[in-house]
């Protein structure tokens, strides 16, 4: 990046004076010649107006008298034959062909004079006059441009000259200018660098100045930040596991340590129905943390459908109902929603088993429709929906309450009871199947159908969880 700041500095630089030097000389020479013309064009009236008072008797002694060395004039007839001349070179032949009328200027610029062995640029000018005796004649004037160019020619050479060491001066700032400015960014690089798995608690220098390379700073260090909170997260995520799998584990082996030595089987009839539970314990945690894991690196892979949340929480009302001893109240209306009826039924089921082990003796299940509360997350597409199950339901959102009678959730815990093996009550939870899974993957699969999931304080007592799912 120095390499490439400096080379665009030079090119920029070195364009930038290409082109005011161009310039100047232009305008430089233009400035001359003008000069130059300006004052063949004084001489042209000088001489023009000598031959109109005197006819000319006089001509070859004024133009004798009043030469300039720079300048070649002519006094022409009409036919082109030279009446009079500067020097023995303008009265040789005429220089110029142009043979304005009287009173009319005619200029041209020529690279070189036929009547001049050198080969100099000359600017001529020509005007007509008529002598007092009514005869025609031309006045010619011609300036040479040598010393002009050879003082463009001077001009650019020192421009030529100062050149190089401007941008050679330009090119040895730049790079120190540019190295000056990127050695927070190397501190930076080589602390990264420096950074690996036993130091992610390191961070980079943060610059005093409030620029770009702060902000850089700043967003690295949130970054790793970030990384390392996910590592902790990762490692804290493969512990909880190896701990959860290793009680159901260590149940299926103590099981066939004991009914090993036993050839009748009369302990394995004992221990059977032990191992099967242990065995299913230990088959939905994989399942789990599997649907987790996928979660986290390609989403869930929802197949998404209509699905009728009423048919979901009437068939979880019921269940509760033959599995347990609780009092389940319900308050369902029809809604439909777009989303993936298999996890949608699992996170029902899993806020449901929660409320459940939670629960005193009392558990609510309620599913409105919010008709305030417009979902436009989602792109407009069309969708079926049932009239007679919905009608004129087009935007708005589901919304699922869970509740129970049991201690509740403090509001510090509100947040962190999502978290994965996060359990408030271990002992409880443990005991009664819990893997403290349940709750993040209620919030991993509605989340991936746009909605939300809150949890406060119940009516009831307990806790109340409320899942908002979009419509459309």
């Amino acid at each position: 990046m120095r390499a490439r700041s400096t080379a665009a500095a030079l090119l920029v630089v070195a364009l930038a004076l290409a082109a005011g030097a161009a310039l100047l000389l232009v305008l430089l020479r233009q400035n001359l010649i003008s000069a130059v013309e300006d004052d063949a064009t004084t001489r042209l009236s000088e001489v023009s107006d000598q031959v109109r008072s005197d006819g000319g008797s006089d001509l070859r002694e004024y133009l004798a008298e009043t030469n300039r060395g720079a300048q070649l004039v002519q006094v022409l007839a009409a036919g082109g034959t030279v009446v009079a001349g500067s020097s023995d070179v303008a009265r040789a032949r005429a220089v110029t062909t142009l043979r304005p009328a009287s009173g009319q200027v005619a200029r041209e610029q020529v690279d070189s004079l036929v009547t001049v062995a050198k080969e100099d640029p000359y600017i001529v000018v020509a005007r007509g006059v008529t002598t007092p005796t009514g005869q025609k004649q031309v006045v010619v004037v011609a300036a040479s441009l040598r010393t002009e160019d050879a003082a463009v020619d001077t001009v650019q050479k020192y421009l030529l000259a100062g050149l190089l060491p401007l941008l050679l001066l330009v090119g040895v700032a730049t790079w120190m200018l540019v190295g000056w400015a990127l050695r927070p960014v190397e501190r930076i690089r080589s602390r990264v660098q420096s950074i690996n798995a036993a130091r992610f608690n390191e961070r980079v220098p943060v610059p005093d100045s409030s620029d770009e390379i702060a902000r850089l700073a700043v967003t690295m260090n949130e970054m790793l930040d970030r990384l390392q909170a996910s590592q902790d997260s990762q490692r804290r995520f493969v512990a909880d596991a190896s701990h959860e799998l290793r009680s159901p584990l260590a149940t299926l082996t103590l099981g066939l340590d004991v009914a090993g030595p036993d050839p009748a089987g009369e302990s394995w009839h004992e221990l059977r129905a032990m191992m099967q539970t242990e065995a299913a314990r230990m088959r939905r945690l994989v399942a789990d943390l599997l649907l987790l894991a996928k979660a986290d690196d390609t989403g869930l892979g929802l197949e998404r459908g209509d699905v009728d949340l009423d048919d979901l929480v009437d068939a979880e009302v019921r269940r509760l109902r033959m599995s347990t001893a609780l009092v389940v109240e319900a308050d369902i209306v029809p809604v439909r929603v777009q989303g993936d009826t298999v996890k949608l039924t699992q996170a029902l089921r899993n806020l449901t088993d929660n409320a459940a082990r939670a629960a005193s003796g009392r558990v609510r299940l309620r599913l409105s429709y919010d008709h305030d509360d417009v979902a436009d997350r989602q792109p407009e597409t069309d969708r079926q929906h049932d009239p007679d199950r919905q009608p004129g339901l087009e935007h708005g959102v589901a919304v699922i309450r869970v509740e129970d009678d049991g201690p509740g959730i403090d509001a510090a815990d509100r947040t962190r009871v999502f978290e994965r093996f996060v359990r408030l009550d271990e002992s409880r939870e443990r005991g009664q199947g819990g893997s403290g899974l349940g709750l993040a993957i209620v919030e991993e699969v509605v989340r991936g159908h746009e909605g939300s999931v809150v949890v406060g304080e119940s009516d009831l007592g307990g806790a109340r969880f409320e899942v908002r799912l979009p419509t459309q």
